[in-house]
């Protein structure tokens, strides 16, 4: 019910896969594949990839980016420098402010980057019955989504608890059991379920996560137990993810799976802030490519895909201005 919020459920629902619009597809061998497969990409065009190395900054120089400079204080330089980091983090942590015009540096701590998301994973000893579902096991119910989304005033509600700094009594969960489709990612016979729920904000108006976080789980299996009777007798282990732990694991600013909320004012040309949401940052050489620009979060490499198309067009651009600037002058 909050004005611009049933942006997030049409976003989800733009694309499609194989021919089937609005269609989630799934990697096989879990979402690091999709990471696989770029790198091969890269690899078969002639990129060197560096992994588990730190950024310290950009380097900038005489107002245009230069290169990077890594924890080490190894430098390497660079025509041209693409950030696939937080808006956030790129302006004022590898940059930093001083090399920024004012309204940028205002603008970007105003972008907000809240979040409810929760993850929970579980491990079962087996899989579970699902209400009403009288086919076989696995079937349909285990293939695909289960959205725990009763009605509109239930969502209002969950959020409800959230806005006032508290996790949702009654909250939205979305399940999948990927060892259905891939038994080999759990022992023989167990099998996993992955939750997506909402909400639990960042920061709580009483206690901490440490305290909330096993009493959270438990109202998910909760939730669950009233379509999957059988669940909580199957549990083995359950993990709790909360916004403060996706930000120290991933590095996700506030929790924020999409690098900033997907909120009308922080979309399309405004995203991530006005005047500078064509990916090309207020340093000269320097482009965003991530969630945190256009089109938003999601597993689509589209905002990636377009900051591409825009350094390839600024670089055949300076090509032929390089080109006019060096012909001899014609008699």
């Amino acid at each position: 019910m909050t004005p611009g919020s049933a942006y997030v459920l049409m976003h989800h629902w733009i694309g499609e896969v194989d021919g089937h619009p609005g269609a989630w597809g799934w990697v096989r061998g879990g979402m690091g594949g999709v990471s696989a497969a770029l790198a091969r990409a890269a690899h078969a065009a002639g990129a060197e990839l560096r992994t588990d190395t730190e950024v310290r900054r950009i380097v900038i120089a005489e107002g245009r980016a230069t290169g990077v400079e890594l924890a080490s204080g190894e430098v390497h330089e660079a025509r041209r420098v693409i950030s696939n980091a937080h808006p956030i983090t790129t302006y004022l942590d590898l940059v930093g402010d001083h090399e920024l015009p004012a309204d940028v540096v205002r603008d970007i701590r105003r972008f907000r980057t809240r979040s409810g998301s929760v993850k929970v994973n579980v491990a079962l000893a087996g899989l579970p019955e699902v209400a009403t579902w009288d086919g076989a096991i696995p079937g349909d119910p285990h293939t695909g989504l289960i959205a725990i989304s009763p009605s509109v005033a239930y969502l209002e509600q969950a959020w409800d608890d959230a806005k006032y700094g508290r996790p949702s009594r009654n909250p939205y969960v979305e399940t999948v059991f990927p060892t259905v489709l891939e038994p080999g990612l759990a022992p023989p016979g167990k099998h996993v379920l992955l939750a997506f729920t909402q909400f639990g904000p960042y920061e709580l108006a009483e206690g901490t996560w440490d305290e909330e976080r096993d009493r959270y789980g438990r109202r998910v299996l909760e939730t669950l137990s009233a379509y999957l009777p059988d669940i909580e007798s199957l549990v083995e282990h359950v993990e709790v993810l909360a916004p403060p732990d996706l930000k120290q694991r991933f590095g996700l600013l506030g929790g924020n799976i999409f690098h900033g909320e997907m909120s009308p004012d922080q979309l399309f040309s405004l995203r991530p802030i006005f005047g500078f949401g064509d990916y090309r940052a207020p340093v000269s050489g320097l482009y965003l490519c991530g969630s945190g620009t256009h089109p938003g979060g999601g597993v689509m490499a589209v905002p990636g895909r377009n900051c591409a198309r825009v350094v390839l067009a600024d670089a055949r651009r300076a090509r032929r201005r390089a080109r006019f600037v060096s012909a001899p002058r014609q008699k």
